[in-house]
């Protein structure tokens, strides 16, 4: 009988170091991380689309642009125009962040808060902040190589522009023409006088404090401007025209340098734009081009 219940007492031990063992080593022995949820990422602009295909991020909306978007995102949804995105279809992919940038901050911030959207504004006023937003998107999303990749791209640009410059800075001045508003000039705090200013210009109209100026006819016949840079911000095919009658029209102009010795340019997206892009090598390479054409 004591040798049974002797028995009994060893396979119940036995057991028990079994089970104390097997409790041990399911709490030492490493789990599998929980799967981390996929970005479901709105890009609500083409600027913002473009930077999302160079860090090869996956989107479950696009902006509707007459631009040809990365072929990557083709039958991705469409949610809208930059200007006015449908917010009904941005809810309808779920976003787990919608992006569009700061200049359109004010425009619908309130609607979006509304539908409850994690909206993020990304800077992308002048090429150092489109560089560093790079660079922080890249580190949000794991993508430092490829942010890298296009950041030293970039600097690559600068330093081949500044290679170029000689002699005395040609001054410059910045109209950016808005379909039946007229047009705005372009400070240095702009996108394209940081452009202007990167590839050696010197732009008329410097201020710190805000990228657009109200023209003015009196100042204006003041300047003398060894180049005019015209960006058609929006509908090219109205605005185009809205320069060529102003700059007929308003005598002022004919008595500019840069009118006199034809050096006018009109630019255009996809290559320019009212905030910075990755389009900003080329964009940087033809304004060097136009302010120093015989390098």
């Amino acid at each position: 009988m004591k040798s049974a219940r002797k028995l009994v007492f060893i396979l119940l031990a036995f057991v028990l170091v079994i089970v104390v063992g097997l409790a041990a080593w399911l709490q030492l022995r490493p789990t599998a991380a929980p799967k981390k949820q996929q970005p479901r990422i709105v890009a609500t602009t083409v600027a913002v689309t473009e930077m999302a295909a160079k860090l090869n991020l996956p989107l479950v909306g696009v902006p509707t642009s007459a631009n040809q978007l990365p072929a990557r995102y083709q039958s991705v949804t469409k949610v809208g125009s930059p200007m006015t995105p449908n917010v009904e279809k941005i809810a309808a992919v779920k976003p787990t962040v919608v992006y569009s940038v700061t200049v359109l901050k004010d425009q619908y911030e309130a609607t979006f808060k509304q539908q409850h959207f994690n909206a993020q504004y990304l800077n992308l006023d002048t090429v150092a902040s489109l560089k560093q937003t790079l660079t922080t998107l890249g580190q949000r999303y794991q993508r430092q190589t490829q942010a890298k990749k296009q950041v030293k791209l970039i600097d690559q640009a600068i330093n081949k522009v500044q290679a170029r410059q000689q002699g005395s800075k040609p001054k410059v001045l910045i109209l950016m023409g808005m379909p039946g508003a007229g047009y705005m000039i372009a400070t240095d705090t702009s996108y394209i006088g940081d452009l202007v200013r990167l590839a050696g210009g010197e732009n008329l109209y410097p201020d710190k404090t805000q990228p657009y100026l109200a023209p003015d006819n009196e100042k204006l016949a003041q300047q003398r401007p060894d180049v005019i840079l015209r960006l058609e911000h929006a509908m090219p095919e109205v605005v185009k025209p809205q320069f060529e009658q102003e700059f007929k029209q308003n005598s002022i102009w004919a008595q500019m340098p840069a009118v006199q010795q034809q050096r006018v340019y009109d630019l255009q997206q996809p290559k320019f734009d009212a905030t910075a892009n990755m389009q900003v090598t080329t964009a940087l390479q033809q304004v060097s081009q136009w302010l120093y054409p015989a390098k």
